[in-house]
């Protein structure tokens, strides 16, 4: 009993082992964790994680001679604490809750500094860990044993081994178990059900209450299930000998430890295979050649009202007869068992079940119920009637077939029914039956009992199988007769009635008298004198198929007999003997009575005549039929009667019997050599004869048939004349056991050879005869029994090995060799595998060896035994293996001398430097194979050990041998460095890949090998002196390789190398350029696979940097150095830790890092790359577009020459690609590919330019020029087909918990088409599921970017297109300008609305001031990703009035907008522009340009800012050409609306009239005409505004061609464009990237609809006409629009009743006009530009900063001929 802790405790926890012990207890007390155990929340103290604890807790914190006691050094402590050793380990979880408090969870093991009595206060400890304080209840004390090795201490749990190991196994699954329970796999609750069964058990083992036989078993229950559960969770194998006791590779051999490594992975295996096969446990029962079927009677509900016998028994429909013997229950009147104690204890087991029983088609469980009483139930007790009669009642059957095939799972807890079913006679009462519970076992009886022993017990009744097993051992002695009563037929004789007949069976011996005891009814039942049949109710024909068990302990059935009497039974009469009839057990010939049916002679007499079995045994039994067959019952008379015997003339009787015994036989040839000693003359006969006897017969009886034969060779050793004859028996029983029919035997073999076999001489004739047959053959002579011979060679080396060790047993000390090596005469022995031989002979030797289990016999000349055995075994197996043949058998034979030959002794070998070479490529060759599976881990460690041992060897002997000038071997040298960075970067040695409890058995059992190999490395290199330069820069990538491994200390020890490495070549070449290529070509292939951490770098920066100080000569050079490779090493960590995950969005960033970095330093092989990596992942996400680009950045590497490729190349580029110019075109053509997929048609256009000049000036490819010129179809696909523009994305990382390429740091994101916001941020928070959205727009503060977690901003910006002055004053269409809007774009801006100044409640837009955020890129989007960096921040102010100015230049290209999709499509729904026209000329809600006036068109605002009298001027301008835009929009409403909508726009029309009527006399009149007029001549303003023409009349309204005509010379027209444009070629600069090319100005274009405008510039006021904004084209349109000149859309429109018709589309240049001329000053002239027509408006995003007066119209005369 552990003593009682204090009700309060301090203590510390911390990690890792300590061999010093902790500091002294005192007031200020120190102590460390003991074990840093996993949380295991089990209702008990578990022992530390590793079963032992590297330093001793004591009481007091340090343990100095006797130790101290807590409370030591200072006041106020409690009661001095026990001093032997305990762990005190957590029971309770106790969570911190103040900062005093130490945290414990259930198992975890404390190191109690001091303890206090009360409340307990808080001590300053000073300690490293986590000092504090805890309730002591919480603790338990657990008993410890103190163990030391060297100057370690470590404290043990007193507990059992198998204790411990359980322990650690559950803390070891638990953290596997808790993983697990996530994902809710069967294979979680598997492991529970495990862990709950290790938890029983372990209990049990800890109760020490189990005697020894059952801990044994309880063992072996335990570690199988250890073992189980640590493969199905790919833990590491343990091996273990016959006690379950864990192997110690210290004291094993390697070949008996490999042994037993492959043992226990084929144990586990196989059930796995067998757990996880489809069959389930039939995989198992196939496997074993004995099964057996558990059977528990839970209970057995029947109102019988007498005693009843119950049989159960196995029943095969097919053959219509029962398999197995009866389980027979005898069952009381009250309804319990008669025997009391076998209440609740009913179980029995069917055994010797075979393979082929699991092969039946069907099976079935069958109770027959027989009553014991009255004839009749109903009769009364009143009545004279007979009693004791065994009446039939009921039957019960259950089908079994499922769970005998392993078709269904079978459990001794699940509980099945069988109804009982009653004969029509039986009264019925409440329904009956059977509850019973079935269990399939697979094993034979002893392995059953082992395996199952809570099942199996000394009470479990066993019934076996009627027959043979299909195995039989040796000591299973049987001598058993089944007797089954088939049918009968009596006659009625006289009687008006048939006879109520019942059978007595009775067994007697020649003298007539009954043998006692020698019948059982069935299993579970008591032996009888007799046995009485069931009786049947007056019927002729009786068919009882009743079976009886006859088994007498004598071995000789001589003399014996079966007496069977049939008696009448009457209702009111006693019994009487009327007729009799008898068999013999034995033949005359002394075999024993046939199997199968026996139709018996019935002899009726007297009855005392019946009864004197004297009077009947010299008669005839059987009736001599002339063949079998199934008896009829028909009577036939039997001559001859014997002294009042006469044979009944009208009954028949037969029966059936089946011997089992493995004593006598029904074989004739077998019997006289089995007896051979009563006939030796016939001896040599029936050694002959035994090969004709059937193998069955033969197998059945093979223990009593060997030892016959080795009888006659012992009791024959004088002569020689049956050795042959034995040998050839002996040769022919093995090769029987061989057979596949029989191989089930051999196990019975090798337990004879084991256990039974005896003869010590044997061992002379047997070889006497084998060489006789060597000689035989090696004479040339035919020797036809030595085929046979070989064949069965295995066992008769093992015959004669086993009799001469038994001869060295028996003689010692005066045993003679005997020839000892005269096998060995054979030299084909050694291919069938002699290995018992070999092993047995070669461990005759005074010298224990210690892989050996047996006791060594002491030969008198082993030595020289073992020499001449070596001698002449290993020529022939190395002959053997040369040729490759028999290898299995040579690798077995050899592992079997080794492990004989195994010795524990150091030697001093000389090696040669080619058995160096040699060894050394052998050993790289097997460490970089992994012989061993990983989980054999004591295996593994083990040969780690013994190659560590040997390269630090050889290292000694090549410092001493080949270190010399002289003798310097430079590929020697590389060999062995090679060879121990192999060694050191094993997977098997890579401790932190471990669990904790794997980590710390290694450590502490093999010590970390990484740490002695790295010290050797270092060692050896410096040993090298001046040759170091040899190995630069062939030694950088395996010390690279080697610093990688992630050991600190290694890693300190190691990296200085490369220092000396630098210096080695600086001192030498001036530099170490060849040393930087190589550690930067091999840091990213070593990183990318795994290899290095954070530390890493810090080291490497830190130790090369001290290293470079220390020399000036390579300070700056050294610290350049340091520098580019951390930074390498930084970019690459960041790739390294993104490119495994899902989302790939962030492998693509680092990538770009990457590759900039190696485009800085000037690596172009790595640069291309990553170039490769980049688009893989491009077209992996289809962006085509950024893949594209990227495949682009190589060709700009690439010339148009015929220079050869030096950078090697990757992906789709064959390797027929041989100059630049192949490759260059190659990839111009996947590139044109990858711009069509991602519909970048102007960039596609450009690269097929490019390729056209080549074709048709370089290298005048014309056919290639004509299929690059079908890629014009691009200009088609330009205009036709849709390309919606992508929206953009401000995107910031905020906060410590990004990565470093991330941190703090905002990105322009391109969306994906149709994307939306919510769908993008969807996809940009998945690789962050932590990360906190940040719901404002405004640049976060110090709190959120200094904070550890991680936070993402994210909103819409709009692009900033830049000026494209080709397309200045020309009217474009918006399919190419739209494609410049989104493209090519590097500024973006967000617009964020904010009120300033006092606050108008009545007018919000006085004082809506918008802050305009401008972002800039570090490249163009799109580029090589999609998205970049922002590199610059910009912020501007937009005041009320520019807002108002922007808000109704945005209204007015909406209007236009809507215009001309319906001009251009007059399908289109009629919908939008209703509510577009409506929201303006009835405002609601806003109160339409009204609060502008309100607002900013009062004196009192002009007189406060006089600076915005010119933007005044323009808004007011702006309001006036809304009018006749909104004139046009409802002329087209009003031709378009149905007349359901009618009164709508009646009402839109009169609000629009007086809407215009307000603007028109306050704002003046603005007009628009045709844009065939406005190109004929220049328009100039008229009175009050209106435009007038100098013809002073309104132009003539142009008259449309026919559209066909306009088709025709519209194609006409694009075709001379598309000749002078993709003929015209432009030689371009090879290396100009897409990006170079001149990019437009988003100023030109507007922002889509729903986003905010880019910022405006404020203007001045223009004199009163027509805005210089609006500027018409240069040429005719095709098609009639809208279309407007710098004197208002191309001419004058006078005011007349009637209207002149209005254009059909309006030209986009309104609005370009306006805002490139704005900033000119009054009066200037702006003359059209030319260009075509666009279908649709631009949108501007800037307000001008002054109008301009329009310049005069052209004169008419132009105008007409334009027309």
């Amino acid at each position: 009993m552990a003593p009682a802790v204090p009700r309060c405790a301090a203590a510390v926890l911390g990690s890792g082992v300590s061999s010093s012990p902790p500091p002294r207890c005192s007031q200020h007390c120190s102590a460390s964790r003991l074990g840093g155990l996993p949380p295991f929340a089990w209702g008990w103290a578990p022992a530390p994680s590793h079963g032992a604890e590297r330093c001793r807790p004591g009481w007091g914190g340090r343990r100095e001679g006797q130790g101290c006691c807590a409370g030591e050094g200072g006041p106020g402590e409690g009661p001095q604490l026990p001093a032997p050793p305990f762990l005190p380990a957590a029971v309770w979880n106790f969570p911190r809750t103040s900062e005093h408090h130490l945290p414990l969870q259930i198992g975890e093991t404390v190191h109690i500094l001091q303890a206090s009595e009360g409340k307990g206060g808080r001590q300053p400890l000073q300690a490293p860990g986590q000092p504090g304080i805890f309730p002591a209840s919480l603790i338990h004390l657990k008993g410890a044993v103190v163990q030391r090795r060297g100057a370690e201490e470590s404290v043990v749990p007193a507990e059992l081994p198998m204790v411990q190991e359980i322990t650690t196994t559950l803390r070891e699954w638990a953290a596997i178990w808790k993983q697990l329970y996530v994902v809710r796999t069967e294979q979680y609750r598997r492991v529970k059900r495990m862990m709950y069964e290790l938890m029983e058990r372990r209990s049990q083992l800890l109760s020490g209450t189990l005697p020894k036989d059952e801990l044994l078993q309880l063992k072996r229950e335990v570690t199988g299930k250890i073992d189980y559960g640590n493969k199905i969770l790919a833990l590491d194998l343990v091996v273990r000998d016959e006690d379950e006791n864990i192997l110690d590779p210290d004291r094993t051999s390697v070949i008996s430890l490999f042994q037993a490594h492959r043992k226990a992975a084929q144990t586990v295996t196989q059930r796995i295979q067998e757990e996880t096969s489809a069959l389930g446990c039939s995989a198992r029962l196939a496997a074993s050649p004995s099964h057996s079927l558990y059977l528990c009677v839970r209970n057995f509900v029947c109102n019988i009202g007498e005693e009843a016998q119950l049989f159960m028994a196995l029943y095969d429909p097919g053959e219509q007869r029962m398999i197995s013997e009866n389980y027979v229950i005898r069952w009381a009147s009250t309804g319990v068992p008669q025997d009391i104690e076998l209440l609740n204890n009913l179980k029995a087991i069917f055994t010797d079940l075979g393979s082929k029983d699991l092969k039946r088609e069907r099976l079935f469980l069958v109770c027959q119920i027989i009553r014991v009483g009255r004839m009749d139930l109903r009769e009364t007790y009143s009545r004279k009637l007979s009693t004791g009669l065994r009446r039939p009642f009921g039957i019960s059957v259950m089908d079994i077939t499922d769970i005998i095939k392993g078709k269904c799972e079978s459990d001794e807890d699940k509980q099945h029914f069988i109804p009982v079913h009653h004969p029509p006679d039986v009264p019925r009462s409440v329904p009956a039956g059977f509850w019973v519970s079935l269990k399939m076992l697979w094993g034979d009886l002893s392995q059953v009992r082992k395996d199952h022993p809570h099942l199996v017990d000394r009470s479990t009744v066993v019934a076996r199988k009627l027959g043979y097993p299909e195995v039989i051992m040796p000591g299973d002695v049987r001598n058993d007769i089944y007797l089954t009563l088939v049918q009968g037929e009596f006659d009625k004789g006289s009687k008006k009635t048939q006879k109520n007949v019942e059978v007595t069976v009775c067994v007697c011996d020649e003298s007539g008298s009954v043998v006692q005891n020698v019948i059982y009814h069935g299993a579970g039942d008591r032996p009888a004198s007799e046995y009485r049949s069931v009786v049947y109710y007056q019927q002729r024909h009786q068919r009882w198929m009743e079976t009886v068990k006859v088994c007498t302990s004598r071995g000789d059935w001589a003399g014996l007999g079966l007496s069977f009497h049939r008696s009448s039974q009457d209702l009111f009469s006693s019994e009487r003997i009327f007729s009799m009839a008898f068999v013999k057990l034995m033949r005359p010939d002394g075999t024993t009575l046939r199997d199968g049916e026996h139709d018996l002679v019935l002899y009726k007499g007297d009855s005392r005549k019946l009864e004197d079995a004297s009077a009947y045994l010299t008669l005839p039994s059987t009736r001599n039929l002339p063949e079998p067959k199934l008896l009829s019952g028909s009577s036939f008379r039997v001559s001859g009667g014997s002294a009042g015997l006469t044979v009944s003339a009208r009954d028949s009787f037969q029966i059936s019997t089946l011997v089992c015994s493995t004593k006598l036989t029904q074989n004739v040839n077998l019997l006289g050599l089995l007896k051979w000693r009563s006939k030796p003359s016939l001896l040599a006969g029936n050694l002959q004869k035994l090969m004709n006897v059937d193998g069955g017969e033969v197998i059945k009886f093979l223990q009593d048939t060997l030892d016959a034969l080795f009888s006659i060779m012992m009791e024959n050793s004088d002569t020689d004349v049956y050795d042959t004859l034995v040998f050839d028996a002996l040769v022919f029983i093995v090769g029987l056991v061989a057979d596949k029919k029989f191989q089930h035997f051999n196990a019975v073999l090798e337990a004879y050879i084991r256990q039974h076999f005896s003869a010590t001489l044997a061992y002379k004739k047997l070889i006497s005869v084998l060489t006789q047959y060597v000689d035989h053959a090696s004479r040339g002579e035919p020797c036809e029994p030595l085929m046979r011979t070989f064949k069965a060679l295995e066992y008769v080396f093992k015959f004669i090995v086993r009799s001469r060790h038994l001869f060295a047993h028996t003689h010692q000390p005066y045993a003679s060799t005997h020839q000892p090596c005269a096998s060995t005469h054979q030299p084909c022995a050694s291919t069938h595998q002699p290995c018992a031989s070999i092993h047995q002979l070669s461990t005759s030797t005074h010298q224990p060896c210690a892989s050996t289990h047996q006791p060594c016999a002491s030969l008198s000349a082993p030595t020289e035994c073992r020499e001449l055995l070596l001698q002449t075994v290993v020529p022939i197996l190395q002959e053997l293996i040369e040729k490759g043949e028999e290898e299995d058998a040579c690798i077995e034979l050899l592992s079997n001398i080794l492990e004989v030959l195994y010795k524990a002794q150091k030697v001093n070998p000389i090696f040669s430097a080619d058995f160096l070479m040699e060894t050394f490529i052998l050993f790289k060759d097997l460490i970089g194979k992994t012989v061993y599976p990983s989980d054999w881990v004591v295996m593994n460690m083990v040969q780690n050990r013994e190659f560590l041992r040997a390269i630090n060897q050889f290292a000694a002997t090549l410092t001493e041998m080949f270190l010399s000038n002289s003798s310097f071997e430079l590929q020697l040298w590389n060999n062995y460095f090679h060879l121990a960075v192999a060694f050191l970067t094993q997977d098997s040695l890579q401790l932190e890949n471990f669990s904790q409890a794997k980590r710390n058995s290694i450590l502490a059992k093999y010590g970390d090998m990484r740490a002695a190999i790295g010290a050797s490395i270092r060692d050896m290199w410096y040993n090298l002196g001046h040759r170091k330069i040899e190995f630069i820069p062939g030694m950088v990538g395996p010390i690279l390789e080697m610093t990688l491994v992630p050991e600190l200390e290694l890693r300190k020890s190691t990296i200085p190398i490369f220092f000396d490495m630098m210096l080695c070549e600086y001192q030498l070449t001036s530099s170490f350029s060849r040393f930087e290529d190589e550690i930067l070509r091999k840091l990213d292939s070593e990183v990318e696979g795994g290899r290095g951490d954070e530390q890493y770098k810090q080291l490497f920066e830190s130790i090369l940097l001290s290293c470079c100080r220390r020399h000036p000569e390579l300070a700056k050079a050294g610290e350049n150095f340091v520098e580019l490779v951390t930074g390498l090493l930084e970019r690459l960590l960041d790739y390294r830790a993104v490119m495994n995950d899902e989302n790939k969005t962030y492998s693509m960033s680092c990538t770009v890092n990457l590759l900039n970095f190696y485009k800085e330093i000037d690596r172009q092989a790595m640069y291309i790359r990553y170039l490769y990596k980049l688009k893989d992942l491009h077209v992996s996400y289809e962006n085509y577009t950024e893949g594209a680009y990227t495949l682009l950045l190589h060709a700009r590497l690439l010339k148009w020459s015929e220079e050869a490729n030096t950078a090697p190349m990757q992906g789709l580029h064959s390797p027929s690609l041989h100059t630049q110019r192949q490759l260059k075109e190659a990839l111009y053509n996947q590139i044109i590919d990858y711009f069509d997929k991602g519909k970048m048609w102007e960039e596609a256009i450009h690269i097929c330019k490019e390729l056209a000049e080549q074709y048709e000036s370089e290298v005048f490819d014309y056919e290639m020029l004509s299929d690059i010129l079908v890629k014009a179809k691009f200009y088609e696909k330009i205009l036709k087909v849709l390309r919606p523009s992508p929206d953009y994305f401000a995107v910031g990382y905020y906060g410590q918990g990004f990565p470093t390429f991330l941190r703090n740091k905002v990105f322009i994101y391109r969306g994906k088409e149709y994307e939306r916001r919510e769908d993008f941020e969807m996809r940009l928070l998945s690789p962050f599921p932590n990360a906190e959205k940040l719901k404002s727009t405004s640049p976060p503060g110090q709190d959120i970017t200094g904070s550890p977690g991680q936070y993402i901003q994210c909103f819409t910006v709009q692009p900033v297109e830049e000026t494209k002055l080709r397309f200045k004053d020309r009217s474009i269409p918006e399919q190419i300008t739209n494609f410049y809007k989104a493209n090519h774009v590097q500024k973006f801006s967000y617009s964020r609305p904010f009120k300033k100044g006092p606050k108008d409640p009545d007018n919000e837009f006085a004082t809506m001031w918008i802050e305009r955020t401008t972002f800039v890129t570090a490249y163009p989007l799109p580029g090589i990703l999609r998205w970049f960096a922002v590199t610059s921040t910009t912020t501007t102010s937009i005041s009320p009035l520019e807002n108002a100015i922007e808000t109704m230049m945005k209204t007015n290209e909406k209007i236009m907008s809507e215009i001309n999709r319906h001009q251009n499509d007059p399908s289109l729904p009629i919908n939008p522009l209703s509510m577009l026209l409506n929201g303006i000329v009835d405002p609601a809600v806003m109160g339409g340009f009204a609060k502008y006036e309100t607002a900013f068109f009062q004196e009192s605002y002009l007189q406060e800012h006089p600076e915005d009298e010119g933007n005044i001027e323009k808004l007011k301008d702006l309001i006036a050409w809304q009018t006749p835009l909104l004139a046009e929009g409802i002329r087209i409403h009003g031709r378009k609306v149905t007349e359901d909508l009618r009164p709508f726009h009646e009402r839109m029309e009169q609000c629009f009239e007086q809407l215009r009527a307000k603007v028109e006399s306050q704002y003046g009149v603005r007009e628009m005409v045709s844009a065939g007029v406005a190109s004929a001549g220049r328009a100039q303003p008229g009175p009050h505004g209106r435009c007038t023409s100098d013809t002073g009349q309104a132009p003539p309204t142009p008259k449309a061609a026919p559209r066909p005509a306009e088709s025709e010379e519209r194609r006409n027209e694009r075709r001379e464009n598309r000749s002078s444009t993709f003929f015209g070629y432009r030689r371009q600069d090879p290396r100009q990237s897409i990006s170079e090319l001149p990019s437009p100005s988003t100023q030109d274009h507007p922002a889509p609809a729903g986003r905010r405008a880019g910022p405006g510039s404020p203007g001045h006021p223009t004199a009163q006409g027509t805005p210089s904004w609006l500027i018409g084209p240069a040429h005719p349109p095709a098609r009639a629009g809208l279309s407007v000149s710098p004197t208002g859309f191309g001419g004058r429109v006078k005011s007349a009743s009637k209207v002149p018709p209005l254009p059909r589309k309006i030209s986009p240049t309104v609005y370009e006009t306006f805002l490139e001329q704005s900033d000119a000053t009054a009066g200037v002239k702006v003359q059209p530009g030319p260009g075509p027509q666009s279908p649709a408006p631009p949108t501007p995003h800037n307000c001008p900063p002054c109008l301009q007066s329009p310049p005069p119209p052209p004169p008419k005369s132009k105008r007409l001929s334009q027309l």
